[in-house]
C-alpha cells in the first residue's frame, strides 16, 4: 500500500512569490493523478516538494502515514523522472540504472537481476551495454523511467517527461508508461501542461491555477462538467461567450438562447461538438473559416460584434466563408462570479446540421 497525502502545503519563495498556496490532495494506492495547468500554476513546484527538491514553507506531506515533509530526496521512497532525462553520458545504460542501487549498498547479483528486469519492463532488454549517447530521445526517456523504477519507489513522480519528444513518440510513450504504471500498480503523480496527456493517462486530474486547485475530478467529469470558467476554457476547446440574461434569455450580439437563471451577466460555455449549425440568410452569425480534418470539420464563426465561436460539423463541405448560420447548442453551461449557475446535458446531434432552414 502506497498512499500520498498532501495537507495545506504552501511554497513562498524568498522574493515573495507564492508558487503553491494551501494545497491539499490525497493520492490513493495505485492511482495515477495528473497535475494540469498553465505555466506558473505551481504544478512543478508542488511535484518537486513531494520529491524533496524543494522545501515547503508550510504544510504536511506523508507517505503511508510517515511524515516526509523535511526528509531529503535520497531518503524518500519516491522516484522522479525529469523532462531532461538527466542521464550520465559517461556511463552506459546498465551503470546509469545501477548507480542508485550501489549507493544503497545492494548486492551485485541483486543489482544485476533488478536492472535486467526493469530494462525488459521498459522494452530495452539487452541494452545494458549501450552508451547513453547511442540512444534515441525516446530510448533515453525509457532509461530515465527505468532508473526510477529500479529503486522500487512507493511513489513515482513524472515531471513533463514527454515534453521534449515529437508528437508521435509522445503518444506512444505515454501509452507505454500508463501500461507499466497499471501493471506495477505504482502510485503516481504526473505533471503536464498537455490536456491530451492528462485526459488519456490520468485516473484523476487536478487542474491548478496560481498555486491553487480549480477542480479535482475524473478526466471525463473535468471535460464534461467543468466547475469554473477557467477549467472550461483550459480543458479542450470551449466557446466562452460573455453576455447578459434578461427574463430567462441569454443574449449576446444578436445571438440568444433560453437560460433559466436570474437576470444579470453570465458566461455561456458550449463545446464545438455540441453546437449545431443551420445555414440561414438571417442567421445569428456568419462563417469566417472552414477547416476539413477528414473525420470532421471545424467551422470558425463570427457573431455580429466579432466574437469568435467554433462548431464541429460532419459535413464541412456544406459551409463556405461569408455564409450566414443559425446556432443551436445541444448542451450548455453558464457561469457567474466564477461558479456554475446552470448546466444541461448533450442530446444527439442533428443528422444534417447544414440544411437550410426554409
Amino acid at each position: 500500500m502506497s498512499v500520498l497525502k498532501i495537507k495545506d502545503v504552501s511554497k513562498i519563495f524568498p522574493n515573495g512569490t507564492t508558487a503553491v498556496d494551501s494545497f491539499s490532495l490525497d493520492v490513493a494506492d495505485g492511482e495515477l493523478v495528473c497535475l494540469l495547468g498553465p505555466s506558473g500554476s505551481g504544478k512543478s513546484t508542488l511535484l518537486r516538494m513531494v520529491g524533496g527538491f524543494e522545501t515547503p514553507t508550510s504544510g504536511l506531506m506523508t507517505i503511508d502515514g510517515e511524515d516526509i515533509t523535511n526528509v531529503p530526496p535520497e531518503k524518500r521512497p519516491t522516484g522522479m523522472v525529469f523532462q531532461s532525462h538527466a542521464l550520465w553520458t559517461h556511463m552506459n545504460v546498465f551503470k546509469n540504472l545501477a548507480f542508485g542501487l550501489k549507493l544503497r549498498k545492494v548486492a551485485a547479483p541483486e543489482i544485476k537481476r533488478r536492472v535486467e528486469g526493469v530494462l525488459e519492463l521498459v522494452g530495452l532488454g539487452g541494452y545494458g551495454t549501450r552508451a547513453v549517447t547511442q540512444l534515441s530521445g525516446g530510448q533515453q526517456q525509457r532509461v530515465a523511467l527505468a532508473r526510477s523504477l529500479v529503486l522500487e519507489p512507493k511513489i513515482l513522480l513524472l515531471d513533463e517527461p514527454f515534453a521534449s519528444l515529437d508528437q508521435h513518440l509522445r503518444e506512444r510513450l505515454r501509452e507505454e508508461v500508463r501500461d507499466i504504471q497499471q501493471r506495477l500498480k505504482i502510485t503516481t503523480l504526473f505533471v503536464t501542461h498537455g490536456q491530451d496527456e492528462a485526459l488519456s493517462m490520468a485516473d484523476r486530474i487536478v487542474v491548478m491555477r496560481d498555486g491553487k486547485t480549480e477542480q479535482i475530478d475524473r478526466p471525463d467529469v473535468v471535460y464534461r462538467e467543468p466547475q469554473t470558467p477557467f477549467v472550461a476554457g483550459f480543458i479542450g476547446t470551449m466557446n466562452l461567450i460573455e453576455g447578459v440574461v434578461s427574463n430567462g434569455v441569454f443574449s449576446k450580439a444578436g445571438y440568444s438562447t433560453p437560460l433559466p437563471v436570474s437576470d444579470g451577466p453570465a458566461i455561456l460555455a458550449v463545446r464545438p461538438e455540441a453546437l449545431d449549425l443551420t445555414a440561414s440568410t438571417t442567421g445569428q452569425g456568419k462563417v469566417h473559416r472552414v477547416t476539413d480534418y477528414g473525420t470532421h470539420g471545424l467551422v470558425d464563426l463570427e457573431l455580429k460584434d466579432g466574437t469568435r465561436v467554433k462548431a464541429m460539423v460532419s459535413h464541412p463541405d456544406l459551409f463556405q466563408p461569408g455564409q450566414g448560420v443559425s446556432l443551436a447548442p445541444r448542451a450548455i453551461a453558464a457561469y457567474r462570479d466564477g461558479k456554475v449557475i446552470h448546466r444541461t446535458s448533450a442530446v444527439a446531434p442533428a443528422p444534417h446540421p447544414a440544411l437550410v432552414d426554409a
